[in-house]
């Protein structure tokens, strides 16, 4: 099997990760606030991942540099703006609303993408993301309203995962995986627990009645073994064989992981437009995987293919 497919294939089941267990962080927030939650959360992926990198991986250690520390803190710092970002909108806008916004990260990809880095997404993979934009806006906005800050803040998290993508593709190419990933995942445990001691009770989470109860337990060791540390390794291993914009569409899946998650152990009801966006979102990640000349509409002019 040929890499990009190979990666294309693992960063679906990365999505497949976040969009199911998108019903446990719920619950578990509930109880535990989001900066305390993602704090715990990080910091035990990164203590995973290091006990790993010095148990099998040691020999990476001789590539520590200043670059790769500051090119780790730099994917780390987008992706910890886009949780912050996310985590704040949602106090002020409605919860489809941030999901359609968030969702936009795919447009946002290809446009900085071009400005950024100079690479030009193919004719099929722009045909793909309009065709996944208009899927999200089905899936997700079952209200709308007038634009509020919340909705602001939303937009940042949107254009900070798009960079955090963008960045992670761009050093994934220089620098091992698993070290990278490792000061990544730190930078955010760190920035999250500083942010829980400024914004929230962080006492809250050392009481043994909150942090053992049973939603915030199970969700902490399957959000950090699997939808951290696993995931985001994954991601930074597996984008040095694919492009980002494709990256974006795969990432547009987790919407509707945890649309079919939510309909199946949560009683969640899937209106008829709902469905229509998810299929719409899986089309256009399709389109993209597609060479243009499978796609009639894209067939004439080929010299203008990336």
């Amino acid at each position: 099997m040929k890499k990009p497919i190979v990666a294309d294939v693992s960063l679906l089941f990365v999505t497949l990760i976040w969009g199911t267990t998108f019903v446990l962080v719920q619950n578990a927030i509930e109880l535990l606030e989001p900066f305390s939650f993602n704090g715990i959360r990080f910091l035990a992926a990164a203590l995973l991942l290091m006990l790993w990198l010095l148990i099998f991986e040691r020999r990476q250690l001789k590539f520590i540099n200043l670059r790769l520390l500051l090119s780790g803190v730099f994917i780390g710092f987008w992706l910890f703006l886009g949780y912050v970002t996310q985590t704040i909108g949602l106090l002020y806008t409605t919860t489809s609303k941030a999901g359609f916004i968030t969702g936009l990260s795919v447009v946002f990809v290809p446009l900085f993408s071009m400005f950024l880095l100079k690479q030009f997404p193919s004719r099929n993979a722009v045909f793909g993301v309009l065709t996944a934009t208009v899927g999200l806006f089905l899936l997700t906005m079952t209200d709308v309203s007038s634009l509020n800050i919340g909705d602001g803040f939303v937009f940042i998290c949107a254009i900070s995962f798009a960079l955090q993508i963008i960045f992670t593709g761009k050093f994934s190419y220089k620098y091992p995986t698993l070290l990278l990933t490792v000061i990544q995942i730190s930078t955010v445990a760190i920035l999250s627990i500083f942010s829980a001691f400024l914004f929230e009770d962080w006492q809250n989470s050392l009481y043994p009645k909150v942090l053992l109860s049973k939603d915030v337990l199970v969700a902490l060791i399957i959000t950090s073994l699997f939808a951290t540390a696993l995931a985001f390794l994954l991601q930074t291993n597996f984008q040095k064989y694919t492009t980002a914009t494709r990256v974006a569409l795969i990432f547009a899946m987790e919407p509707v992981f945890a649309a079919i998650t939510g309909f199946y152990f949560a009683n969640e009801r899937l209106s008829y437009s709902a469905l229509v966006g998810c299929l719409l979102i899986f089309a256009g990640m399709i389109f993209a995987e597609l060479p243009a000349s499978k796609l009639p509409a894209l067939r004439k002019n080929k010299s203008l293919q990336s």
